[in-house]
């Protein structure tokens, strides 16, 4: 069974179970989990991280909710198939998001789109 690296943040804003979907999400998608991994028991991954069975389990549940995993009944939860599509869009909301920051910055700085796109081709040529 493969041990996943997953840190937990007392610190961070987010809940417990949601910086484990987010960190197991970003293994799947950057492809250092691959379809068909198993994942470690919602046990052993709680004790693991010295967390709630509860809190392990819900982490799980909104992987398999939003496609990223399955479970199979007293055989565990593995990684899905990729579905390239969903990855894409969820890649596009993100820079729509970051773009929409860069944009309130810009208007504190006073920058015009021009000089965006400037600063943009700048920074693609490096």
């Amino acid at each position: 069974m493969r041990i996943l690296d997953i840190i937990i943040s007392n610190v961070d804003d987010k809940p417990i179970y949601e910086q484990i979907y987010t960190q197991i999400k970003n293994l799947i998608v950057s492809g250092k989990l691959k379809e068909g991994d198993p994942l470690p028991s919602i046990r052993s991954l709680a004790k693991d991280l010295r967390i709630s069975v509860i809190t392990t389990k819900r982490a799980y549940d909104e992987l398999e909710k939003d496609g990223y995993v399955y479970t199979l009944k007293a055989k565990g939860s593995f990684v899905n198939k990729k579905d390239t599509k969903l990855i894409k869009e969820e890649n596009l909301k993100k820079i729509e998001d970051y773009i929409k920051e860069i944009m309130v910055l810009a208007k504190v700085c006073d920058l015009d789109n021009e000089e965006l796109l400037e600063m943009f081709k700048l920074m693609a040529e490096e």
